[in-house]
């Protein structure tokens, strides 16, 4: 089943953002159960249920059930289909991103699981869509976007900005440090670390399990990136001074819970990027980064 990457997160609320549009949330309800599966699948008869003389014999399931591994990849052709056959064109760099031009009208609806996000540049467009949704699915209309994949959003009339607060107070109460103090910067200058220390090994299933969760706060706080991208380096055999920079990271994010990523509203769409080179900088291999 296709999944919807970050870079489209991040490009479904710059546009909307610069042209002041809204962005809109539906939830399909019990959206494993109605899709119909291509597979033979057979089930056998539940205890108490059995038919008498007829033990011998299973059930084939026609629709999805919740636990079956063809499960999503049924429920996303049901939508898939019917978004294709209702005039919407799907992306071809990104197979959960559907748009649908009327008379100079656009809908742009992005696909994740059992949430539908949308964007319309007519509200008619975008009533006749969640009318049409509701009809043809069990559908809950979830309103203005506020919360999606873990990420929070507020949408102003200054912009639409992005956040990961409450993730990260999970984060810090998962690995004990909501009370830590708090670190100024993600790592100390110059830091530079290498997998020859002779320090003591650290917890490998603890170091790798609080990377995975920076990782993806990495989606609204491009300025851990760096960091995270370093201590990552080093999942295979972690040190005790990898341990320590690690949870300089998290103590940094601590101190900076509510920063995000606004897409500001404004008529200045220039796209600037930034860069920096760090030639042979890692202690083990001389590589550059």
């Amino acid at each position: 089943m296709p999944v919807m990457r970050m870079e489209t997160m991040h490009i479904v609320m710059a546009i909307p953002a610069h042209h002041k549009w809204k962005v809109y949330q539906m939830d399909v309800k019990s959206m494993f159960l109605n899709g119909v599966l291509k597979e033979e699948v057979y089930v056998a008869q539940l205890l108490g249920y059995k038919v008498e003389g007829q033990e011998d014999k299973v059930y084939r399931s026609r629709k999805s059930l919740y636990g079956l591994k063809q499960a999503p990849h049924a429920s996303y052709n049901m939508i898939d289909a019917y978004l294709l056959d209702n005039g919407f064109e799907k992306c071809c760099g990104e197979p959960t991103l559907y748009i649908k031009e009327s008379d100079g009208k656009i809908l742009i609806v992005v696909l994740y699981v059992d949430d539908l996000t949308f964007i319309g540049t007519d509200n008619f467009l975008i009533v006749d869509f969640k009318k049409v949704m509701k009809n043809e699915f069990e559908m809950i209309d979830l309103g203005l976007l506020r919360y999606f994949l873990g990420i929070e959003v507020k949408q102003t009339e200054n912009g639409i900005f992005i956040s990961q607060a409450k993730y990260v107070a999970e984060i810090l109460e998962r690995f004990k440090m909501q009370n830590n103090k708090y670190a100024p910067t993600p790592t100390i200058m110059g830091l530079k670390l290498s997998k020859e220390y002779c320090s003591d090994n650290a917890n490998l299933t603890l170091y790798k399990s609080m990377i995975d969760s920076m990782m993806y706060l990495t989606a609204t706080r491009p300025n851990i990136m760096y960091a995270v991208s370093l201590v990552s380096r080093f999942m295979e055999t972690p040190k005790e001074t990898h341990w320590q920079a690690t949870k300089r990271i998290l103590r940094y994010d601590n101190g900076t819970k509510k920063y995000g990523i606004l897409y500001k509203a404004t008529s200045d769409f220039r796209l600037f990027g930034y860069t920096d080179n760090d030639w042979a900088r890692s202690v083990d291999d001389k590589r550059s980064t």
